[in-house]
């Protein structure tokens, strides 16, 4: 096995028909694709909501469609449907490194 594939996080892939017509795998994946882009879209409209009542149900959906999102990708990730690359201690310490260096050009209050 190569570097990468060993970087991969993945659960065995429940195997699905290879045909022209969309399978369980396909319908998910386009579920989670709606569900993020949703989940953006609602965050854009939050943050230019001048409404507080509006703002508060709009915070409602945001919520409910992210917690849909997360809910699609635990399906897709426990199905080994999706992977993630795992990061290496070396790559945490470097981003933290990096992100701290950020905070710290942030003004004090």
């Amino acid at each position: 096995m190569n570097q990468q594939q060993n970087q991969k996080v993945q659960n065995p892939e429940v195997q699905v028909p290879s045909t022209p017509q969309m399978n369980d795998r396909d319908f998910v994946n386009d579920l989670l694709t709606t569900e993020k882009y949703m989940t953006a879209s609602y965050s854009t409209v939050l943050n230019e909501a001048s409404n507080q009542a509006i703002y508060h149900d709009l915070a409602t959906i945001f919520n409910e469609t992210q917690d849909c999102q997360r809910n699609l990708y635990n399906l897709m990730f426990k199905n080994g449907w999706y992977s993630v690359e795992a990061c290496d201690q070396q790559k945490m310490q470097q981003s933290y490194q990096q992100f701290t260096g950020y905070t710290n050009q942030l003004p004090q209050h």
